[in-house]
């Protein structure tokens, strides 16, 4: 498939969008509104006692407080475990000694070509949180059982966070 025009149509902060015009050999042609993001890091930080760090925050496109891993964009030139160590830090105050990758996926590759890697983080020590000035984050350790529950129930319904923690129990039942 061969990009044969891209038209910027907005961009922010955050992300931009492109309108693009894709062809095969073949002939076949697709077009679509794309949403550019440099991609995310997420932490999945486990305690000594095995419990899981989420944050509490307001998701605005959600309309609703969802609990989650914690989560931030890469920032230009940085690579996702530099920014798991950094957003770890800013959302939560804590940092880890031991970092291992889990999984890397994209999250909705139908219109967002972003990429978000997730990362065990062990050996926390605590320290104090400097989120962003819009973001108001409260933070909460969790056992396997509770977030299976909040998974089940329909109260975890982050796709980041689900995907972290069942990959997280599988490679914890391999031990």
């Amino acid at each position: 498939m061969k990009v044969i025009s891209s038209v910027e149509k907005y961009r922010c902060e955050l992300f931009w969008v492109s309108e693009e015009h894709a062809v095969d050999p073949s002939g076949f042609e697709i077009r679509r509104s794309i949403v550019h993001h440099r991609g995310s890091a997420v932490m999945l930080a486990v305690d000594d006692r095995r419990r899981i760090l989420l944050v509490r925050q307001y998701r605005l496109p959600a309309q609703r407080y969802l609990w989650e891993l914690p989560a931030g964009r890469l920032d230009e030139g940085e690579t996702p475990l530099q920014a798991a160590k950094r957003e770890l830090g800013e959302e939560t105050g804590y940092r880890a000694k031991q970092w291992k990758k889990l999984v890397t996926f994209y999250p909705s590759p139908g219109y967002v070509s972003e990429k978000m890697t997730i990362f065990l983080a062990t050996g926390l020590k605590e320290g104090k949180a400097q989120p962003m000035e819009d973001e108001r984050i409260k933070t909460r350790w969790f056992t396997a059982k509770e977030i299976d529950e909040q998974i089940r129930t329909g109260k975890i319904i982050d796709a980041k966070t689900m995907l972290g923690y069942f990959n997280w129990k599988r490679e914890s039942r391999r031990r």
